[in-house]
């Protein structure tokens, strides 16, 4: 089983960027997807997460500029990012719990990070 997160990248404050996180391999399920970042000195934080039936949280900080979304035919969990900020920046994390066939429970898998720099 991997994740694959991809849509990192450099913009300017106040731009918009679009994270992508798709999940493979041998697959049964998959329950809650997330998405965490962590910046330069900082611990990895919370920034946005979905359960299977689509509720939704988000960290305060980025409350009304973020969206997650996930696409559970195509095992994928989306981040959109808006009104982005400085203090944005950090390596993006997508998280999913995922079933794995033949494993019998349900363990968190992480995908590899990808970098967000917004310039201010």
């Amino acid at each position: 089983v991997q994740l694959q997160a991809s849509g990192g990248g450099l913009v300017q404050a106040g731009g918009s960027l679009r994270l992508s996180c798709a999940a493979s391999g041998s697959i049964f399920s998959i329950n809650a997807m997330a998405w965490y970042r962590q910046a330069p000195g900082n611990q990895r934080e919370l920034v946005a997460a979905t359960t299977s039936d689509g509720i939704t949280k988000y960290a305060d900080s980025v409350k009304g500029r973020f969206t997650i979304s996930r696409d559970n035919a195509k095992k994928t969990v989306a981040l959109q990012m808006s009104s982005l900020k400085a203090e944005d920046t950090a390596v993006y994390y997508c998280k999913a719990a995922i079933w794995r066939l033949g494993s019998g429970a349900f363990r968190d898998y992480w995908g590899q990070g990808t970098l967000v720099t917004v310039s201010s």
